[in-house]
């Protein structure tokens, strides 16, 4: 299953793409992530590391591609595969949309979607 979100908000495309650069930034606006272990501090194409979850889940990456603004990771968790693909673009008169594609068995897309839109809203606020 294919899902696309987007979220527009009033932070500028580049400190949206400064919060999804850095990984120390993660669990600031994304409340499912709690830290991310990786040997770089940075995103970077082929950066590989755990992030980590509530109840101790521990979840691993790949980061596929970064082009700019736009980046794609492969995440696992047992023999499920998640394929998140992200993008963030600068509004006329200021603010910027994100976009999250999420790919993966329907169950495991429909369960993060929720807590996706909610990552999303916190990364574009001010």
């Amino acid at each position: 299953m294919r899902r696309t979100l987007h979220r527009s908000g009033p932070a500028s495309a580049a400190l949206v793409a400064e919060r999804y650069a850095d990984f120390a930034r993660w669990p600031e606006w994304s409340p499912q992530i709690r830290g991310v272990e990786t040997e770089g501090a940075r995103l970077a194409s082929g950066a590989t590391g755990t992030v980590r979850g509530p109840l101790g889940v521990r979840v691993r990456f790949r980061v596929e591609q970064v082009a700019g603004a736009d980046w794609s990771w492969v995440v696992r968790l047992g023999p499920v595969r998640l394929r998140l693909e992200h993008g963030v673009r600068a509004l006329r008169g200021g603010g910027s949309v994100t976009r999250l594609a999420l790919a993966g068995p329907a169950p495991y897309v429909l369960a993060y979607e929720p807590l996706a839109r909610l990552a999303l809203a916190r990364l574009v606020r001010e």
